[in-house]
């Protein structure tokens, strides 16, 4: 009897095994494709997350600067209270430098930054508020916070005894560029600088100054307290000396603080790696030259305009707008 069983022939195996194996690429290019997606996702919601974060605590340490405990903002300053032994003038409650790196030994002076970011330094200055308002007591209510989130409780014993909180960009012991607090137990210096958000490597700092006529001009309360002009920290400061009393009375003028942070994700979080520029305030177009970008980017102003290595990495930009709430010219 006849046997008509037969196996496959080599060419019916091979196209089996081609056929096979495209499938398989296809499933595996599917996967990566669908791994890339939940990785892009998650960098997406974690900078949304940390965006709002670093938003939220910037503004509620903004708020704080000028904040004086009833006990001292009830008496009109003296000229006594005006001076300093260190400096001949107290420092303002809102001061910063311009494309700079922290010194953790000064709040006076800071080191000129190299990096293309141009990050700046935004240096805030309050005073607690004593416990149930009694001027006799030596013990905080907690409601003031410092640049970490946390519950200041050191009270002021005169006037100008003031809390500092600095925001700064540095790197963080990961190598990651992180939003840094810089602070003391005291408020003075030597200050110690942790990093509170992770992947921030672009923080641009623009104050609104009311009143601001030319860079060195006497100090008179502003009407309205509107500002009518966005200035960098360099146009502020007068002869490059933050510590003089022409400084001081610009300083005075600042009604508001308009902020841009650029954040970025981990490596491979992007879908794809294009080279991207970045506007830190904002896309909005200059209405001279109708560019988009331009409203509030400079080339005076680097980082401003912030093109970061092809890297891979998801970014975010964070642009906020913080209306001061005490009155700094005291």
């Amino acid at each position: 009897m006849r046997n008509n069983n037969r196996g496959f022939t080599l060419v019916e195996l091979m196209v089996a095994l081609v056929i096979g194996l495209l499938i398989s690429l296809a499933a595996v290019s599917s996967l990566i494709v669908t791994r890339r997606g939940f990785t892009t996702v998650d960098a997406a919601s974690q900078l949304r997350d940390n965006a709002r974060f670093a938003s939220d605590l910037i503004q509620r340490v903004a708020l704080q600067a000028g904040y004086k405990d009833p006990t001292y903002a009830i008496a009109p300053p003296s000229q006594k209270d005006l001076d300093d032994d260190a400096n001949g003038f107290i420092a303002a409650n809102i001061t910063g430098f311009n494309k700079a790196t922290f010194k953790s030994t000064s709040l006076t002076t800071a080191n000129n930054r190299t990096t293309s970011d141009g990050s700046d330094i935004l240096i805030l200055r309050y005073q607690t508020a004593k416990l149930n308002g009694d001027p006799a007591s030596s013990t905080s209510d907690g409601t003031m916070i410092d640049c970490a989130g946390n519950a200041i409780s050191t009270v002021p014993q005169d006037r100008n005894d003031r809390m500092v909180s600095v925001f700064h960009i540095g790197v963080g012991t990961d190598g990651e560029p992180s939003l840094m607090c810089a602070r003391s137990s005291t408020g003075l210096a030597p200050f110690t600088s942790q990093p509170i958000v992770r992947g921030v490597e672009n923080f641009q700092v623009l104050y609104g100054v009311d009143g601001f006529t030319s860079v060195n001009q006497p100090f008179t309360n502003p009407t309205d307290s509107v500002p009518e002009r966005y200035l960098r920290a360099d146009q502020i400061v007068v002869g490059g000396v933050m510590a003089s009393q022409a400084t001081y009375n610009n300083w005075r003028r600042v009604r508001s603080i308009r902020i841009g942070m650029v954040i970025r994700g981990p490596a491979n979080s992007q879908q794809e790696k294009v080279s991207q520029t970045f506007y830190p305030f904002g896309v909005a177009a200059n209405s001279s030259t109708g560019t988009i970008g331009s409203a509030l980017s400079s080339a005076n102003d680097v980082g401003t305009v912030f093109t970061p290595p092809v890297d891979g990495r998801l970014r975010q930009v964070v642009t906020f707008t913080i209306h001061l709430r005490n009155d700094q010219g005291l």
